[in-house]
């Protein structure tokens, strides 16, 4: 059962939220591999200077635009994948990129899926995904077991200092205590008086 694109049709913080325990199945070259999501992060929308949308609609970026429950996947460093999900309505431009996953089916016992670029590399996902209908069966995501909400950590995105105020908003999503996040939360040393 996948999940319907009303699901993915909301703001895209409320999807990074409801994200944490649903399953990211990819299903090609005979392989099926499975894991369940523990950490997304959101980016809401033009007005978020650390989404890539920020800069107005591109090439690139036009997917971000919707329809909702699209994949977006682009490279990080030339040589990183990230897969995102499209949300909220048409024209918003808005998605929740999974940062990581716990193996649940078909992964190499020795596969790290603790951060964006490795799940990507342990389920095989590259910029040929790009774009796709997550209704597809090869792509999608489905049902899982529900996280309660004493069990999610909220935090500050990793990697956008350069969207100021933004890049403080607590829109990195968690399963506390899970051993594939991508990185535990800073403790931030308390000054002295």
């Amino acid at each position: 059962m996948r999940l319907p694109v009303s699901f993915y049709a909301r703001p895209a913080l409320t999807v990074a939220r409801e994200l944490l325990g649903t399953h990211l199945i990819l299903e090609e070259g005979g392989w099926r591999r499975v894991g369940r999501i523990v950490e997304t992060e959101a980016y809401v929308g033009e007005h978020d200077l650390a989404c890539h949308a920020a800069k107005g609609r591109t090439p690139r970026t036009e997917v971000l635009f919707g329809p909702p429950g699209r994949a977006y996947v682009y490279l990080i460093y030339g040589m990183y994948h990230c897969f995102n999900v499209v949300t909220d309505v048409e024209g918003v431009a808005s998605a929740v990129l999974v940062r990581a996953v716990e193996p649940v089916e078909g992964l190499p016992e020795e596969a790290r899926t603790d951060g964006p670029g490795r799940l990507c590399r342990a389920l095989g996902l590259t910029l040929a995904h790009n774009r796709w209908d997550l209704q597809d069966p090869a792509l999608h995501l489905a049902p899982g077991e529900p996280v309660p909400e004493a069990q999610v950590e909220r935090g500050p995105r990793i990697g956008v200092d350069y969207a100021g105020a933004w890049a403080l908003e607590p829109y990195r999503l968690w399963v506390r205590g899970s051993q594939h996040v991508s990185r535990p939360p800073s403790r931030r040393r308390r000054e002295r008086p």
